[in-house]
């Protein structure tokens, strides 16, 4: 069974703008992060980071989850463990 999914990403028609509206740029980054997060497309871009830019995003990531989730949506919706 399947963990993780990237539905939205499939059914999306909206615009793929940002600076619209608020719904227009939630919508874009999910759209955003959806293919950014595609195993293809990380495989190829990842190895090209230096590790100061690999840091900075792990830290970037986990300070904004520290700041809007819940340590019980940590696990249950973003590590899927509980």
């Amino acid at each position: 069974m399947e963990k993780d999914t990237h539905h939205f990403i499939q059914e999306y028609k909206g615009l793929g703008a940002f600076g619209l509206d608020r719904e227009t740029d939630e919508e874009t980054i999910m759209f955003y992060l959806q293919k950014f997060s595609e195993d293809r497309f990380l495989k190829t871009f990842i190895p090209r980071l230096p590790d100061k830019e690999l840091e900075e995003i792990y830290l970037f990531i986990n300070a904004k989850l520290k700041q809007h989730i819940t340590e019980d949506e940590y696990h249950s919706l973003f590590l899927k463990d509980r």
